[in-house]
């Protein structure tokens, strides 16, 4: 029987600590009324505060970059060669029809293993945001995830992006395969998802901790059952494969893309296997590669941490705050309400759930740790559930979980992602672990958080492996690629992006002073003018840049 620590930090990794990757976007996107962290993993925190110290919110420094370069274009190479077998594939024209008003939309062909090209294929749904002016190509977008829409992402790309970018490219959304509308993995219903999500996060004795460990198998089992040829083909290589096709079927030599929070990882695998395709890439709120599914756990209790005192700080300094009056009695305060919530799940109105479980109240609190412009519906939320009322926090956790109040969900990123997760991340056989040492470790750096995300993403039995894998992230002979890395992220904390610019033989890195999930397209006059210089100019901005 697996101890208490194991079941706990098995189960909600493969919930929790693996979804708080989720929705690149959603940074710039409020919750009802008001809602949705910091940093962590790869590198030290002293090492990412002298890279980001000094800043001021909209002047940029240019001292101290390493790799600087001067203005350039994007690279006019010829694109690599077709790789064998998919001639067919690569040159196959898109039919694009108006769809949802002033869009279009079209599907993509690609070979579900691309070991075997001339075997079963899927279709990937595109949506495309043609260009205000004459377009110069395509911009392919990816908001991250695992299992965030692309094609929904492109459809809200007017108020995040620049008008110089909607009237210079076509913009490009891609729902990556088993997500949204291509091909979705989906291995519970809805009711049971609900189940699965609400189930008791820290188990208290054996009997909850074999129910946990039994939904755990039972997840994975539905995903063999739902999608037994698609489910080990799934991962982010393949992702990657198809996103060079989708290039080719654009007709552009060279992809300019733009992909936050997982959506970097995306771009990471792209550049490694076809640096030559490579043209204007932006990876914003950095996904390090170099991780392990337990490091990766780590540097999300971490970042999250700082994301949560960093709102506790935040309520104190303005006052009044029903939470308490210094940021220590906040997080207690926050701490003992989910602890609460294990044995005295509180009321709710108007939702099928009925009541709000401390696996409910968990997404609720992570929710608004994705953007300050949040915290004020998380203070109303959190002085609520104090006086015996969860409807607020459940909302909050609906708007996280792309769940409606009737207990439908928008689209299976909720599923999705673990199958992804766990392709890219293997993690390590309980055996294999010191489990009081590492649920140790994890409440070191998150007091807090530590006990939710400690683990490695409950992906050791996960029944299937990856296809292909990638050792060796540097990608050499690619173009400049800009890394951005926001200093208090949560989910995918600052050093990660300091990381990854360091591991990419031509990452140059723009950091960010601010708190919240990614950088581009949130007020920020200093990074959105470097996205747009590269974009748009190829100017290549300083290695350092902090804003």
């Amino acid at each position: 029987m697996a101890s208490t620590h194991t079941a706990r930090a098995r189960v909600i990794t493969a919930t929790v600590a693996s979804l708080a990757l989720l929705a690149g976007c959603a940074g710039g996107q409020s919750a009802p009324e008001a809602t949705p962290p910091p940093t962590s993993a790869a590198g030290t925190a002293a090492e990412a505060e002298d890279r980001a110290a000094g800043t001021d919110e909209d002047a940029a420094t240019t001292e101290g970059g390493a790799r600087s370069a001067a203005p350039s274009t994007a690279p006019d190479a010829a694109p690599g060669p077709v790789p064998e077998g998919l001639d067919d594939y690569y040159s196959q024209p898109l039919d694009w029809s108006a769809c949802e008003g002033a869009f279009e939309c079209a599907s993509l062909t690609v070979p579900v293993d691309y070991a075997q090209p001339d075997g079963a294929t899927l279709d990937l749904a595109l949506l495309r945001v043609p260009a205000a002016g004459t377009a110069r190509g395509s911009l392919v977008v990816n908001p991250g995830g695992p299992g965030v829409s692309g094609v929904d992402y492109a459809r809200l790309a007017g108020p995040g992006f620049g008008p110089e970018l909607l009237e210079s490219y076509d913009v490009v959304g891609f729902d990556p395969r088993g997500v949204g509308r291509s091909a979705p993995l989906t291995c519970l219903s809805d009711a049971e998802m609900d189940e699965f999500i609400a189930s008791d996060p820290t188990p208290d004795d054996a009997e909850e901790e074999a129910r946990l460990e039994a939904q755990l198998e039972e997840f994975a089992q539905a995903c063999v059952e739902a999608a037994p040829d698609l489910l080990g083909h799934l991962s982010t290589v393949e992702v990657a494969r198809d996103l060079d096709v989708l290039r080719a079927a654009l007709g552009d030599e060279q992809l300019t893309y733009l992909g936050a929070s997982y959506g970097t990882f995306i771009g990471t695998t792209y550049a490694v296997l076809f640096p030559e395709n490579v043209g204007r890439m932006v990876l914003d709120g950095a996904l390090d590669p170099t991780l392990t599914a337990m490091e990766l756990g780590l540097g999300q209790a971490e970042g999250f941490e700082r994301a949560t005192r960093a709102y506790a700080e935040d309520c104190v300094a303005g006052g009044s705050c029903p939470l308490g009056s210094d940021v220590e009695s906040v997080l207690s305060t926050i701490g003992d309400l989910l602890d609460r919530l294990d044995s005295d799940p509180l009321p709710v109105t108007g939702d099928v759930a009925g009541e709000l479980t401390e696996g409910w109240g968990l997404y609720g609190v992570i929710a608004a740790m994705y953007g300050q412009e949040n915290w004020p519906v998380l203070t109303q939320a959190l002085a609520q559930a104090l006086d015996g009322d969860g409807t607020i926090l459940m909302l909050l956790a609906n708007f996280y979980l792309s769940r409606s109040s009737d207990g439908t969900y928008d689209g299976n990123t909720m599923q999705v992602i673990r199958a992804v997760n766990c392709l890219d991340r293997r993690g390590e056989a309980s055996a294999d672990l010191d489990e009081d040492a590492v649920l140790a470790q994890f409440e070191k750096v998150a007091p807090t958080w530590g006990r939710y995300l400690a683990g490695d993403g409950a992906c050791a039995s996960w029944p299937v492996e990856a296809a292909e894998t990638i050792e060796d992230y540097s990608a050499p002979g690619a173009p400049p690629v800009v890394v951005i890395g926001t200093t208090r992220d949560p989910a995918t904390p600052y050093e990660w992006a300091v990381q990854l610019a360091d591991t990419l033989d031509s990452g140059v890195l723009i950091s960010f002073d601010g708190d919240g999930h990614t950088a581009y397209g949130r007020s920020n006059d200093c990074v959105d003018d470097a996205v747009h210089a590269y974009l748009l100019d190829g100017v290549v901005p300083q290695d350092g840049l902090r804003c």
